[in-house]
């Protein structure tokens, strides 16, 4: 059984197997940082353990152990599959050589493992994109509007960058069969040939529109979720960014305006001021 939380919902799944070690490379790309080397250091100790056991079954075949015993062959072990090799304890019949060149060898594969997941998860393109809180549902050219503002927090060029919004929600056939249908809201403008600061994303609420005289309580009733995602490709590495927004119908501020955060200092330079890139007002005459 494993639980999810997506968005504001938790889900339960259960008959799937976590099968971890079949996914090693997923489960190492996607855990968090202090599990990646939790991990690391389980695997360390645990292979350490096993060929310090290994060279404990044998008495003397390792030369000058210090201190005696378990403790001895434990602290070659992790010395031989670092491959560090003080010198001061060394192998000494061929038993323990045998033993030393199995270790070796499960060191270096490990040590080349861990170098790739590593070089992986630092390379992996992040896209540096933030999503405004709440949308806002406003008249823009005598149009109602759905809006959400986007921006580029890395503030390098994004080129041919797109964007794509759907809503979520159940409904019913004609059946009487309930679905979760995936529905797209077509944008004002899906493409940004140069997203380098901001970008207001827009879907008109016309009659063509899923939205179309959906009003605060309709969506209340049907419950949607609403999924931005966008993409891009980075003009300095070439890789493609991708990023996701998720909101709920709650979300959603009616006649409201985003605030406007760009003004023009007196020797003509533009300031963004991203510190009220959230912030939401009620259109004059708007209910509070």
């Amino acid at each position: 059984m494993r639980r999810l939380r997506i968005r504001d919902r938790e889900i339960i799944t259960k008959g799937i197997n976590r099968a971890i070690f079949h996914d090693l490379f997923h489960y190492f790309m996607t855990v968090s940082w202090p599990q990646l080397f939790a991990t690391f250091a389980a695997f360390f100790l645990a292979f350490d353990t096993i060929f310090g056991l290994a060279y404990h079954l044998r008495p003397g075949c390792i030369a000058n152990l210090n201190p005696p015993g378990f403790a001895g062959a434990f602290f070659f072990s992790v010395e031989t599959l670092a491959t560090v090799g003080y010198g001061d304890m060394h192998p000494q019949t061929f038993y323990g050589h045998s033993v030393a060149m199995v270790e070796i060898f499960v060191g270096l594969m490990s040590l080349a493992l861990i170098t790739g997941i590593m070089f992986a998860r630092f390379s992996r393109p992040r896209a540096r994109f933030i999503f405004t809180k709440n949308m806002v549902v406003r008249p823009l050219d005598s149009r109602t509007t759905l809006m959400i503002r986007v921006a580029n927090l890395r503030q390098n060029v994004v080129q041919d960058a797109s964007a794509h919004l759907y809503m979520t929600r159940d409904e019913e056939t004609q059946e009487g069969f309930r679905i979760r249908r995936v529905i797209d809201l077509p944008l004002v403008r899906a493409q940004h040939p140069m997203f380098q600061l901001g970008w207001t994303v827009m879907h008109e609420i016309d009659e063509s529109s899923p939205l179309h005289g959906e009003t605060a309580e309709s969506l209340q009733e049907s419950d949607p979720a609403f999924v931005l995602s966008m993409s891009g490709s980075d003009q300095s590495t070439g890789q493609t960014l991708t990023a996701r927004a998720e909101y709920s119908h709650r979300d959603i501020r009616w006649s409201a305006s985003f605030r406007d955060i760009l003004e023009e200092t007196a020797d003509g330079t533009l300031l963004i001021d991203y510190t009220n890139f959230d912030e939401v007002d009620p259109l004059p005459g708007a209910d509070s």
